[in-house]
């Protein structure tokens, strides 16, 4: 099998952390958690609105994925992790309006939403992703 490959972009928030913003090994991706920070400036957005969070999340996760070679048609699973369940229908609302422009075969991917504690106090919502590349890349 081929060898793991780091998947970084300047168009998603570099990481905080110890961690790659993706892995790549054969036709897998794995996309690290993303939160709803603007990559230009590494500033958390839109407080208290977990809508505009989820969008800004899902654009990140956007970035990783084209940045490996791959979309939303990928995609086999997203997981999002909120903070209160309270939160769920907003970002619910702001998840499917996302991914209804961007997943052209029509079938959705599965997901697990989790309810959590996160490691800002700003973020409401962190999602990551997992994708399968149809080509193999």
């Amino acid at each position: 099998m081929t060898d793991r490959i780091a998947v970084s972009t300047a168009d998603a928030p570099a990481p905080a952390h110890t961690f790659s913003q993706g892995v790549k090994r054969g036709p897998f991706l794995q996309v690290s958690g993303q939160g709803p920070v603007d990559p230009a400036t590494n500033e958390y957005l839109h407080p208290g609105n977990v809508k505009a969070q989820t969008e800004r999340t899902l654009r990140n996760v956007e970035a990783v994925l084209a940045a490996g070679g791959a979309g939303f048609d990928d995609v086999m699973m997203l997981r999002v992790y909120l903070t209160t369940r309270d939160d769920f229908a907003a970002m619910n609302e702001a998840y499917g309006e996302f991914l209804s422009t961007r997943v052209a075969s029509g079938v959705l991917p599965a997901r697990t939403t989790v309810f959590t504690g996160l490691p800002r106090a700003e973020m409401l919502v962190e999602i990551d992703a997992f994708a399968v590349l149809s080509s193999g890349a």
